[in-house]
Formats: structure tokens, C-alpha cells, sequence
């Protein structure tokens, strides 16, 4: 059974894409005013407005991770979200997961504005945040008892709440190294292939965001953390 913040959070990303019924200028325009525009923080451009104002400048750092594409690109991201995000939101409860998908969303529209800051297209999807629980479960996900561990266990609350990792020694565990280094890898070759998965008229992953997801999820885990870290001898190997 989902975690209810995790339902809650599928649940509202669903009812945002009813946006799609809306007359095309109308969804439109619910892009143009939520989605992250680079362009709009220009401040070369003369005499251009964009819709929502000097407000828009700011909550369109987090809202635009709530629009999606279509459904493929919605499957994609919860597809993701179902094993990391359900041991993060049983972890976290709701406030502090709620409050880490918002601020993951903010790192991966900064460093989407670092690499693209004349970009006028849009950027949605909450694939930057999705990057960002990943990175924060490889801090426990690799610890004896974790989530990893725990298939077929009835007690996924507990197997969701082991003791953490300090971020030097889950630099050091093989495991956490080999998952970076496919992570990292695969968002690499959406990157410079151009590969978009659940995108339609050749729309490209905007891998930059994915990756200013994970750093502030890996980097950020112990401010929303409320278990107590490991100890320095405790097992970190999957049983």
C-alpha cells in the first residue's frame, strides 16, 4: 500500500494534467505562467513580458515540476517514484516529503537556468525531483533492513526507517558508487543523445534539471531526515 503523501502527490499531478481538456489557448497559457521559462530571468531583454508577472519569476521554480507532458511522461516519473518515493514519504512524513519534492524541484529549475538561460521553451516534469528521492534512498537504501532488502517483508515502515548513512561513507559503499555511476551514465546518454522518453515532436530530456535534482537530494538528506544516523559500525550491506 502507497504511503498516503505519495498518493497525495500522484493524485495531484493526475489532476493538474486534466489541464489538457482545457481549450488549447487556455493550456497554453497554463504553461506559459507555471512552467520554467529561462528566459523570463533575462535581464538583456527589452520591452518582453511573459504571463504571471514578477510572481511567476518564483513560483514557477516548484509548479512547473507539477505539469506534465502527457501520460507517458507522467508514467515514467511515477514509475520512479513507487519504489524510491514511497520509502522516502514512509521515511519523511508528509510535511518534510512534501517540503523535499518542492526544493529539489528548485535545484533542478536553477541548474536548468545555469545550462539554458536564454531558453524560451518551457521546462516541465517532475523528473527532478523523482532524481532527487532516488539520490536521498541511496543514503539508507544500501543499509542492512532497508527498502532494498525488504521484498516480501509486511513491515515496509521499518525496513523505510533504518539508520542513514553519513554522505562521506555512502560515497564509499560499492554499492551507492555503482549506482551513481549508472545513474549518472544514463542521464549522460539522454543528454547527448537527445533521447526523450515519454516525449512527443522531438522534445529532449532536460537532463541538467535531473541532475541539480539528485546533488540537492544526496546533499540535502540530513536536513529532512528525522531517523538518527548510522552508527560508524553499523552493517551497510544488503542482507
Amino acid at each position: 500500500m502507497l504511503p498516503g503523501a505519495l498518493t497525495a502527490y500522484v493524485l495531484l499531478i493526475a489532476i493538474i494534467h486534466l489541464r489538457v481538456l482545457l481549450p488549447l489557448e487556455w493550456e497554453d497559457w497554463t504553461i506559459d505562467v507555471f512552467g520554467f521559462i529561462p528566459k523570463r530571468y533575462d535581464t538583456n531583454l527589452m520591452d518582453v513580458t511573459f504571463p504571471g508577472g514578477s510572481g511567476a519569476k518564483v513560483w514557477t521554480f516548484v509548479t512547473y515540476s507539477l505539469l506534465h507532458a502527457n501520460l507517458s511522461h507522467i508514467g515514467f516519473n511515477v514509475l520512479w517514484l513507487l519504489p524510491f518515493g514511497s520509502a522516502l514519504a514512509r521515511r519523511f512524513g508528509a510535511i518534510r516529503f512534501f517540503l523535499f519534492m518542492a526544493v529539489t524541484a528548485a535545484a533542478g529549475a536553477l541548474a536548468h537556468l545555469i545550462a539554458h538561460e536564454h531558453a524560451i521553451a518551457p521546462m516541465i516534469g517532475a523528473s527532478a525531483s523523482v532524481s532527487g528521492t532516488m539520490a536521498a534512498c541511496i543514503r539508507f537504501a544500501f543499509v542492512k533492513g532497508s527498502f532494498l532488502s525488504s521484498f516480501g517483508r509486511s513491515d515496509a515502515d521499518a525496513a523505510a526507517k533504518v539508520p542513514a548513512l553519513s554522505l562521506s561513507r555512502a560515497l564509499r559503499n560499492p554499492r551507492v558508487l555503482g549506482f551513481l555511476a549508472v545513474w549518472f551514465g544514463i542521464n549522460l546518454i539522454f543528454g547527448l543523445g537527445s533521447i526523450a522518453i515519454g516525449m512527443e515532436d522531438g522534445t529532449t530530456i532536460a537532463w541538467q534539471a535531473h541532475i541539480g535534482g539528485f546533488f540537492a537530494g544526496l546533499i540535502l538528506f540530513s536536513l529532512f531526515d528525522p531517523v538518527p544516523s548510522a552508527r560508524p559500525d553499523a552493517a551497510d550491506a544488503l542482507s
